[in-house]
């Protein structure tokens, strides 16, 4: 039978091609958004900062400890504007291929560039961190918009697991890479600084090596609309977003699932974006411990993703879910009032790990199951909004309540907030209802 398999990619092979988009720029989330770039950038800002320890921007004074956080959230401000047009045009045109590899390939060349950020050069630092998520998020969107194509609906949950688990791994395998060359740093000859800024560089220098492997491996799209002269691309991607936004009225549980996931994960996506600049300066833990525990998170988060589609099987992905999310609540309350030292950041870096890795990838495949088909990269393009390193809700939350309170434990328990109330919002999201609401619409 020849039914819905025309459109399924059955090789094994392009499977693997696209797994490997994930370890190719887990690379990027790892080490640069993580791990290196939180503190040394932040440094980077207290060395061009006044007495009072803030920077100015355009005539507007910036704590410099929230600089990383601020930019963080105008590179997503920029990915609600681009990445939903880009989706449009990706699925109009069939050029998820394509504009995948493109906006991999100007990403890695903009992480690169890390490599010359030095003295007090916040403002380049931050702006080429800028570019570098916005393309980020853009290959995030593209990539899984792969999904429904890679795999069926009854195996979205272990292929989705899968992939995670690979990202995760190819993240873990550079950033243990660093951490040594971070720990040898002397008897390499090089400095602190050097060893920082060579390890930014090599998850550029990664991330254009192994896109290799989906630029060879995974098939392109099947282009069933030209651009004529009378439609420009923008001009189409703006029509096709309009027609989006109109389409999705008629999936309103899917909306509720959408609106649920872009709140918890913000607060998922902020934790792993400031866990090392809160170990460091909260903590006072050195860069060394921050990497090893971020390591550690990384090969506990391959583990978790795996065990989590185990306890979808056996309870449903909703349910497992909503386990994560609690558990992510209480690591919170914990960091906020009970954290203390290099062991008590290790047990949170357990903890955090174990259910990063089944939260992401379980919201995924359920998302998956709940768009229609033809339209992935359009609806993944909203959901990607709170993917990956592209939290702005959490991040600017975090940056306000450190500069107002001056406390990063404050800043921490305000991520509390978009657990619970993201939790809530997905407890009345009816999945068997939404899919029935998809198939009627499809018919």
């Amino acid at each position: 039978m020849a039914t819905n398999s025309e459109n399924i990619i059955s090789s094994k092979k392009e499977k693997i091609g696209w797994y490997f988009t994930d370890f190719a720029s887990s690379a990027f989330s790892t080490t640069v958004v993580t791990v290196f770039l939180g503190p040394y950038l932040t440094g980077i800002a207290e060395s061009g900062a006044d007495a009072s320890g803030y920077i100015n921007l355009l005539g507007i004074p910036i704590l410099a400890d929230s600089w990383f956080a601020y930019c963080v959230s105008f590179s997503v401000i920029m990915q609600v504007l681009f990445l939903p047009i880009i989706g449009a045009i990706a699925d109009y045109l069939g050029k998820k291929k394509e504009l995948l590899l493109t906006f991999s390939y100007i990403g890695a060349v903009a992480t690169s560039s890390l490599y010359f950020l030095g003295g007090d050069s916040w403002l380049f630092g931050g702006g080429v961190f800028i570019i570098a998520n916005l393309c980020f998020g853009v290959a995030m969107v593209l990539y899984n918009a792969f999904l429904n194509d890679i795999a069926e609906k009854k195996d979205r949950d272990k292929e989705s697991s899968r992939a995670w688990a690979f990202g995760y791994f190819g993240g873990a395998l550079l950033l243990a890479l660093n951490l040594y060359l971070f720990s040898n740093a002397e008897e390499f000859g090089l400095s602190t600084s050097e060893a920082v800024r060579i390890s930014l560089c090599s998850a550029g220098v990664w991330w254009g090596i192994f896109t290799i492997f989906p630029m060879l491996w995974l098939r392109k799209g099947i282009s069933k609309n030209q651009v004529t002269r009378n439609k420009g691309v923008l001009r189409i991607g703006f029509r096709q977003l309009w027609k989006t936004a109109k389409d999705a009225r008629k999936y309103p549980l899917t909306l509720m699932f959408l609106l649920a996931y872009l709140i918890y994960n913000d607060g998922v996506q902020a934790v792993i974006t400031f866990a090392s600049q809160f170990g460091n300066k909260e903590l006072g833990l050195p860069l060394s411990v921050l990497t090893t525990v971020i390591l550690m998170v990384q090969i506990v988060a391959l583990i978790g993703a795996l065990t989590f589609e185990r306890i979808a099987r056996i309870t449903s992905t909703k349910t497992a879910i909503l386990i994560s999310l609690l558990i992510w609540t209480i690591a919170m309350i914990y960091a906020w009032g009970y954290l203390e030292g290099e062991a008590g950041f290790y047990a949170l870096g357990i903890c955090v790990g174990f259910v990063m890795g089944g939260t992401q990838a379980l919201s995924r495949s359920l998302f998956s199951r709940l768009i229609p088909k033809g339209k992935e990269a359009e609806y993944f393009s909203l959901y990607e909004v709170s993917e990956r390193g592209t939290a702005w809700m959490g991040s600017l939350i975090f940056g306000l309540s450190l500069q107002f309170s001056g406390s990063y434990r404050i800043a921490v328990l305000s991520l509390v907030v978009f657990f619970i109330i993201g939790g809530l919002l997905l407890i009345f999201v009816n999945v068997e209802k939404a899919e029935e609401q998809l198939s009627k619409q499809s018919a």
